[in-house]
């Protein structure tokens, strides 16, 4: 077994074992900053996007089988829709002024510690994900390689020509016929200041949740987002100009672009990537030479985040084959549990844009005496199911060939025509099923360890849960990745479908994770629970800043 076992045992038990450096302080005053600074880079402004008032949640999550162009497989990018997605996913769309119960609220009003909102979660808001596009001769500028600036929401040049090819070899053959990539890396001191080694766990989570709002944003449209995480993480490294210990490279996103010749969508079925060959005369020679500028006076290093990085990106190259997750899948449901039948969920026709925009974290604005509809946590779980396909080389594909990783559970306080206890969600048959009978309240909020949410007070509780040691072993250390890609995916999905619900949404991983696995009885599975989704109405009017009108 390789290190990700060990790491995966640690964060189960971190909860009554804590991690090292037990003894850890943020130095906040000496944070990094919420993303990467090139100073005196040219930036090229990207262009105002629209978006369809008819590309609904619903049918993104349906796949976008509805979208114009889907059918067709025409779907595809342009700079005006790039532009689009990037701002609706991690540009600054507003500031967090309301009163709440997290604990960073006597900062919101100081510009320099300002909250800003986005499409996409991330853990403890610190958004480490780097996003570079590669672009090559059938794009609309100059080509090169571009980091994309979310404060400015500008495409920022870092070198001038045409690499295509190298992230085009270094996926082994994988994904569209095109010049045009999405790099997404991953900074880690931008998270590891505060999570130190738990940080690695935060930030795979972090990519699923960017790659989750890009597959919903996108598939509403006809628009298709594949990523690939099995490649050549070194040789990308190396073209981005960044250290392996710094920053990994998490996954690439192959587009199909408007006006390009001889394109082709992407390969639903992953093929084996070949082992990488020596490199070609000047292959791999070619690099940023530009460097990020750190704001921290003192960078501290974790070993558990070094040796993740390390384990994880030690086969990147070793694509699995077709059906290698197959031993993973999630079980079925039992069907001896007493069933709860469940309304038909309620339709979610707002443009993605619009709820993503809308979408926040409660922070202890929950209302227990406004009771969540049968139809809305229908919708929820469903949109949970959904949001666990995360496709391209993942091998959890909608398609036939792909692999359900996750299960969810529901912990139900105060749910309209379902009694309080904890469920077992059946997918297929969009049913619950009755784990354990009684109000969860007391065991939710024993088992929480901050003082931001009363999870007794949300409607409900749902937890999604995967057989991490499964999924290692059947794909090696890099199944980490796609084990909390595919959690925050999840995540994100249920946090945009309580927006479109008008629901209030948090995401918790400060929980004993030991705790969940006596109390839902997951031992003999192997299913470890990873994170924590409340969904419930909030109190009316709610203490809020028009910083808009100010």
């Amino acid at each position: 077994m390789g290190y990700a076992h060990d790491y995966a045992a640690a964060i189960m038990q971190r909860g009554r074992v804590p991690m090292a450096p037990v003894d850890f302080v943020p130095n906040w005053s000496d944070g990094p900053r919420k993303a990467k600074y090139y100073p005196g880079v040219d930036s090229l402004p990207l262009p105002v996007a629209g978006y369809p008032a008819d590309a609904s949640l619903d049918r993104a999550f349906d796949g976008g089988a509805e979208a114009p162009g889907a059918a067709t497989g025409e779907g595809a990018f342009d700079l005006t829709s790039l532009s689009g997605m990037l701002l609706d996913s991690y540009g600054l769309t507003g500031r967090r002024l309301g009163v709440q119960a997290n604990t960073d609220l006597s900062a919101l009003p100081f510009y320099p510690l300002a909250n800003w909102s986005r499409g996409s979660a991330s853990g403890g808001g610190l958004y480490p994900v780097s996003v570079y596009w590669v672009s090559g001769p059938s794009g609309p500028v100059t080509p090169g390689v571009h980091y994309y600036s979310t404060r400015h929401h500008t495409m920022q040049r870092l070198l001038t020509g045409d690499v295509s090819g190298e992230v085009r070899e270094s996926l082994g053959g994988y994904g569209a016929d095109t010049d045009q990539y999405l790099v997404l890396g991953i900074k880690y001191w931008q998270n590891s200041f505060k999570y130190n080694s738990f940080s690695f766990h935060a930030v795979s989570m972090d990519l699923g949740a960017a790659v989750q709002t890009w597959r919903m944003w996108a598939g509403a449209r006809g628009l298709a987002i594949e990523p690939a995480m099995w490649f050549d993480e070194a040789r990308l490294q190396r073209l981005l100009g960044v250290q392996g210990q710094e920053e990994g490279v998490f996954a690439v996103v192959p587009l199909k672009w408007a006006g390009a010749q001889g394109g082709s969508t992407p390969s639903q079925s992953p093929t084996p990537s070949p082992a990488p060959s020596p490199a070609g005369p000047g292959a791999g020679s070619v690099s940023v030479q530009l460097r990020d500028v750190e704001r921290s006076r003192e960078v501290f290093t974790f070993d558990a985040l070094l040796k993740m990085q390390e384990a994880t990106s030690a086969q990147a190259t070793e694509r699995p084959a077709p059906g290698a997750l197959t031993p993973a899948a999630t079980p079925p449901a039992d069907p001896d549990l007493p069933v709860a039948a469940l309304p038909a969920a309620k339709p979610m026709p707002a443009d993605v844009r619009t709820v993503l925009r809308r979408r926040r974290s409660s922070f202890g604005r929950f209302d227990a005496s406004r009771p969540v509809t049968g139809e809305q946590l229908a919708a929820c779980l469903a949109a949970s199911t959904a949001g666990s396909r995360l496709g391209g080389d993942t091998g959890t594909g909608p398609d036939g060939d792909g692999v359900r990783l996750t299960k969810l559970y529901a912990f139900v306080n105060h749910v309209e025509g379902v009694e309080p206890g904890a469920y077992e969600y059946d997918p297929d048959a969009r049913e619950l099923r009755l784990v354990k009978a009684g109000r969860p309240g007391e065991f939710l909020q024993r088992n929480y360890f901050l003082s931001n949410y009363n999870l007794e007070q949300a409607g409900a509780v749902l937890v999604p849960t995967i057989r991490t040691s499964a999924v290692l072993d059947a794909v090696g250390d890099r199944g980490y990745r796609l084990v909390n890609a595919t959690i925050g995916a999840v995540a994100q999905s249920v946090y945009t479908a309580s927006s479109a619900l008008e629901l209030g949404c948090g995401v918790a991983l400060g929980f004993d994770n030991v705790s969940y696995i006596e109390e839902l009885g997951l031992d003999a599975t192997g299913e470890a629970p990873l994170l924590i989704m409340m969904i419930g109405n909030e109190r009316p009017a709610p203490a809020d800043f028009r910083y808009e009108i100010a």
